[in-house]
């Protein structure tokens, strides 16, 4: 991928009159803040082929673009990819597609195996709403245990990394509140608190969490990779709202399947189409 192009695309989007220009324009000055204050060296991609950083990476494939000189090539992104146990093959495919796309020197990293247990999936309720085919996984991991290991072994690996951009959302329960802010090392802390820097807490690895899309909300995502016609995993299109998450939508609306809970709910619409329900906004990450 031309990352030149990129460059001309998003910012020119960040400069337009449309009305996502506000959100693209702050993520852009963010990930630039974040590369003259640790040097571009020093920062570091988290990637997992999720919808949310995907659209950080491709601005900031963009931002890492402005800076090269005309007689400049871009060179391999660091990127850290903390894989989870028994992931999808299409997730697999698409973060490899993904890595030469954008020219990744991506570093995949798993949590110790002793620290994963694996459970079934659940069938889901309404068999006949999906398609028959649609991907299947089974494992989780045993908290955020095994990701601080993994990131003390990223640390060890390239201790020359001190900051790492993350697609965390303001939005998104993951964000802050829940399991996925311990995966980096920031206690669950109120939504009100989160910026666009944090560092993770003592004990854990240090790096610096930069956050450029922490204001974007899940409608804003689609939006972006809509408009600039940004491939993204297709696990998407099977219905599923996280490709690391057991979730998948039917016609009878929301079904998230974790272990020993089943949550269904008919939300306003589809995220394929349409406004979205602040159900969605909810539990997607």
């Amino acid at each position: 991928m031309d990352c030149k192009s990129i460059e001309n695309i998003v910012y020119q989007l960040a400069n337009s009159q449309d009305p996502i220009a506000p959100l693209v324009k702050e993520a852009l000055e963010v990930i630039d803040v974040a590369l003259d204050t640790h040097g571009t060296e020093h920062v570091s991609i988290s990637f997992n082929g999720g919808k949310d950083c995907t659209v950080l990476l491709h601005l900031y494939a963009g931002a890492l673009a402005r800076r090269l000189s005309p007689s400049e090539c871009m060179k391999p992104i660091p990127a850290l990819y903390i894989a989870v146990p028994s992931s999808f093959p299409l997730l697999e495919t698409f973060i490899e597609e993904s890595a030469a796309r954008y020219n990744l020197d991506i570093f995949q990293c798993r949590p110790p195996s002793e620290l994963v247990e694996s459970v079934v999936t659940p069938a889901p309720v309404y068999s006949a709403d999906y398609i028959a085919s649609a991907p299947k996984s089974v494992g989780k991991a045993k908290g955020a245990e095994g990701m601080k290991q993994a990131l003390q072994i990223y640390k060890d690996e390239f201790p020359q990394i001190t900051a790492i951009l993350i697609g965390t959302r303001r939005t998104d329960p993951h964000g802050g509140t829940c399991s996925y802010g311990c995966v980096f090392g920031v206690k669950p802390i109120p939504v009100a608190t989160l910026s666009h820097r944090n560092m993770t807490d003592p004990g854990w690895p240090q790096f610096e969490r930069i956050n450029p899309i922490i204001n974007w909300d899940y409608a804003d995502v689609w939006t972006f990779l809509r408009k600039l016609d940004v491939p993204y995993c297709t696990l998407y299109d099977y219905g599923f709202v996280s490709p690391t998450a057991i979730c998948r939508y039917g016609a009878h609306g929301i079904q998230i399947h974790i272990p020993g809970i089943n949550i269904q709910h008919v939300p306003e619409s589809s995220p394929f189409g349409g406004n979205t329900s602040a159900f969605v906004a909810q539990f997607t990450f």
